[in-house]
């Protein structure tokens, strides 16, 4: 432009010169801007185009989507297993502790995963006729057959494999102990685990849900 007088000393363009909004992003040439051009925490996650949900449980994909970290549906988290060799028996009509060595104690890391429990022994009942030695088995104070039958029985006078497997939902993040419990119908009869030194295990492992 033309000038009278003097020439203007020539003076560096600021931000101030500029009225907002004045520049469009059309007027930008595409991939000008780069890292460096960007101030630190300037960008927040209401701007990424990414599908989901943000929180302190998810991470951003490779796919531009909001996902959990870990396990997926159905997949084992976590297993805990204890065994026992030792012959146990009573002749208790209410449930005793099986043994405090087949007892085994989880930590969900979640209250909608489920504990998936397998029970392996062998178990005997003296005496004939249909008194029998039951089994269950207990998480914390609670029976989860929720039934005086129990999981299930030995054929008075004989032996045979004590086996049992559930899945339980304890709806917790707390320590939670999972343990083998027995009885017998009859006090004249008397029951056993382990029998005759047979090695028991149990096993249990959190499913996520």
């Amino acid at each position: 432009m033309g000038y009278l007088g003097y020439k203007p000393a020539d003076k560096p363009l600021t931000s101030a010169d500029i009225t907002d909004g004045i520049i469009t992003s059309a007027k930008i040439t595409d991939a000008t801007i780069v890292n460096g051009d960007i101030a630190n925490s300037t960008i927040s996650l209401a701007k990424l185009s990414a599908t989901g949900t943000p929180s302190a449980a998810t991470f951003l994909r490779g796919d531009n989507a909001w996902g959990e970290a870990g396990a997926a549906a159905g997949q084992v988290i976590q297993v805990v297993t204890a065994t026992d060799s030792t012959e146990r028996s009573t002749t208790s009509t209410s449930y005793v502790t099986g043994s405090n060595t087949l007892s085994v104690s989880i930590t969900p890391s979640s209250t909608s995963n489920k504990i998936l429990i397998l029970l392996n022994t062998c178990g005997a009942g003296t005496a004939t006729g249909d008194e029998r030695p039951i089994y269950t088995i207990y998480r914390g104070a609670t029976d989860l057959a929720s039934s005086s039958a129990g999981f299930t029985r030995i054929t008075s006078g004989s032996w045979g494999t004590v086996g049992i497997s559930l899945l339980d939902s304890p709806s917790t993040t707390s320590s939670t102990t999972y343990q083998v419990y027995m009885k017998v119908s009859n006090s004249a009869i008397t029951g056993y685990l382990n029998y005759l030194g047979s090695k028991g295990s149990i096993t249990v492992l959190e499913i996520k849900g």
